[in-house]
Formats: C-alpha cells, sequence, structure tokens
C-alpha cells in the first residue's frame, strides 16, 4: 500500500515522500497513525549516525492511532483499536521476563537498529530502493506505522488520541522515573533538575503519588510556573544562583529522591550532594558531554544510591493505560504540554524542541 513518510536521507535532510508499505507479518501490527510526538531522541538521531546508523530512514518513537491490519499470529489487538506505540523488547531476555522491558538485553540494536528483528528485507520501498523502518519498533513519522504486540498498547477510546503519543517514550519516561525506580510517595520529598516535558511528568507523577516538598529546578522563569501550577511546591532559578544552597535550606537533612533530566554534568553532581542519608539520585541520560560525574563514595556509604533510568522502567501495557486513566480523571494534566504542528511542518517541530519554544511538539498526521 501507499504511505506518506517522512523520510530522513544520508545528508540529514528529511523529506516527506509516498513510499510502498508491505502487508504486516504474522507476529506484526499495522497501525494508522493519527499523531506522534516528537522527542529529542529523534533530533540526536537525524543529526548524528552514532545511534542509528542506517539510512535512509523514518524516525519517530511516539506514535498513536488505530489499529489498520494485524498478522495472522496476533491476538491481543484487533482493527479498530485506539492504540499508542512504545518502545520495543524482545520478550524473552531476563529483564522482559521480569516485567522491566526498558531494561531488555537487545534495547539498543531493537530500538536502533532499525532493521526487522528477524533479519527481513526492510517494509517500506522508495523510488529508489528500501528504505529503513523499525526505528524504536514503529517509525511512526508516517501515515502508517509496523509494531509488534509488544510494544502496541491498547488504550481507552474517549480520551483524545491524538495527545497519546508521547505516552508511549518521554512522558512515560518522567512519570515512571518518579512512580517505578525512584519509587516516589506520599511525604517523600523529591527534586527534578530540569522541566522539560520529562522533568514536568515527573512532578505531575510525584504530585499524584502525594510527595511533598517537590522541588523543581531550571533556569527557564516561564517553565518554573509551569512547574508550580503542575504541582511543585518550591522551585529554584539557577540563574539566581547555586541550586544545592537554596535546597539545603529548603530541607537541611537533604532530599529524598532526586532526577536529573539535563545530562549537565555540574547540575547531576549538585543533584547527589544533597541527598539525604538513603536518599536515590536517578538520572535519564548520560552527561551531554560525556564526562564522568564521580561518585562520592564515603557519601554513598550512607545507604545513598545512584541509578540510571530507562523509560521511567515503564511495563507499557500496565503504565501506559495508567497514565491514561490519570489523564481522564484530571489527575495527569500533561496535554498542558502539547503543541500541535501538520505533518508537513515537521521541520518548524523539530525546531521547537531544539531551541526549548516548545515542550512536547505533536505532529498531526491522521
Amino acid at each position: 500500500m501507499k504511505i506518506k513518510a517522512a523520510v530522513l536521507a544520508e545528508s540529514g535532510k528529511i523529506t516527506l515522500q509516498q513510499v510502498e508499505m508491505s502487508d504486516p507479518l504474522p507476529h506484526e501490527v499495522r497501525v494508522r497513525i493519527m499523531a506522534t510526538g516528537v522527542c529529542h531522541t529523534d533530533l540526536k538521531c537525524a543529526a548524528s549516525t552514532r545511534l542509528v546508523q542506517n539510512r535512509p530512514v523514518v524516525l519517530g518513537h511516539e506514535g498513536a492511532g488505530v489499529v489498520d491490519a494485524v498478522g495472522s499470529a496476533v491476538t491481543q489487538v484487533v482493527p479498530g483499536d485506539h492504540v499508542v506505540m512504545t518502545f520495543a523488547s524482545c520478550g524473552t531476555c531476563p529483564c522482559c521476563r521480569d516485567a522491566e522491558p526498558a531494561y531488555c538485553d537487545r534495547q539498543m540494536p531493537i530500538n536502533f537498529g532499525c532493521a526487522r528483528p528477524d533479519g527481513g528485507v526492510p517494509y517500506l520501498q522508495g523510488e529508489e530502493g528500501p528504505i529503513h523502518g523499525d526505528f524504536f519498533g514503529q517509525s511512526s513519522f508516517a501515515t502508517y506505522a509496523i509494531g509488534t504486540e509488544r510494544n502496541v498498547i491498547p488504550v481507552r477510546k474517549d480520551v483524545p488520541l491524538e495527545l497519546l503519543g508521547p505516552l508511549g517514550c518521554g512522558i512515560q519516561t518522567g512519570a515512571g522515573a518518579a512512580l517505578n525506580d525512584l519509587s516516589v510517595g506520599p511525604e517523600t520529598s523529591f527534586a527534578v533538575f530540569g522541566t522539560g516535558s520529562v522533568g514536568l511528568s515527573a512532578i505531575m507523577a510525584a504530585h499524584h503519588a502525594g510527595a511533598w516538598p517537590i522541588i523543581a529546578v531550571d533556569r527557564v522563569a516561564a517553565r518554573l510556573e509551569l512547574a508550580r501550577e503542575l504541582g511543585a511546591s518550591h522551585v529554584i532559578d539557577t540563574s539566581e544562583g547555586e541550586a544545592r544552597a537554596q535546597i539545603m535550606s529548603i530541607l537541611p537533612r537533604g532530599v529524598d529522591r532526586v532526577l536529573d533530566t539535563t545530562g549537565v554534568a555540574p547540575l547531576m553532581r549538585e543533584a547527589m550532594a544533597i541527598l539525604a542519608h538513603r536518599g536515590t539520585f536517578g538520572f535519564v541520560s548520560g552527561t551531554a558531554d560525556g564526562s564522568d560525574l564521580g561518585v562520592p563514595m564515603l557519601r554513598m556509604l550512607q545507604g545513598r544510591k545512584v541509578v540510571g533510568i530507562v523509560e521511567g522502567n515503564s511495563n507499557p501495557h500496565l503504565f501506559i493505560p495508567f497514565l491514561t486513566d490519570l489523564f481522564a480523571r484530571g489527575r495527569f494534566p500533561f496535554d498542558r504540554l502539547i503543541e500541535f504542528f501538520d505533518f508537513g511542518d515537521i521541520d518548524a517541530a523539530f525546531a521547537a524542541i531544539h531551541d526549548g519554544s516548545v515542550l512536547k511538539p505533536v505532529l498531526r498526521i491522521g
């Protein structure tokens, strides 16, 4: 069938093209995409071949749409189901068997290899030859995408589908970091460094869970104000001074749980330095400059922990419907982070997330 896709060429240029998509294999699901979020991971992969080496390729990994067709072996979804597409996982490694697919042993090749897991022929064909799909098991910068039962998640039909795509990556990363790996709960003190879409999602989830105080740290006044509206009890503007001193004036004992979403090494070191005894510092990306942080080993002896977090350690078949239900009940207003762009304005959406003018761009496709 003919579809329209945003194809990333060897040159790094993205163009909308009409391409041919083959039918789903027995274990695959074809989804008519209604909308897709744009994530910083898309930017990184478009700008460099370090993560995604195959070109030409279709990116996009926060798709939401309607099941269009299923392979003969598919049993968990049927045509007409509303779904969110999320990260891919193998389903057979120890992490997947323990219901922690975000830490799948094959996480990198299965999400960034942009090839069918069985090594089959690419399902996209352009005028000049094959086009790689399977980015995060979906390549959803397109009018149709192919995934599998493991990463195509059914959701309720009474919630606007065009909003739900970011639950598949960025939003679940922040919310899951707070609720799953950091186990933020009632009266847990919580600090979040960086109030982009991931950080604000963590703040909303922590607010729902009853954490207090919730401290948002950033240098952009408008984002800090939004953080306050979404549940932060305190905000720290780093343009006015070092975060550590300001936070310790609020919590002299230190903070129970700290999440970094910035990847800025000096801020990450500050975040580790404010941990209370038995506190946990979580981070969702490596340092932007590639530097090592250095762990203060003596301080760690007081029960402090450091944990790396991928995709919020989400079990998507449970966590995405949970977040959708919270949103429907007015307890998780992630729609306040979203700004819509037409599919043809994909370059503008990329520019908006790159310069920070938009927290979570979403492309309207269907």
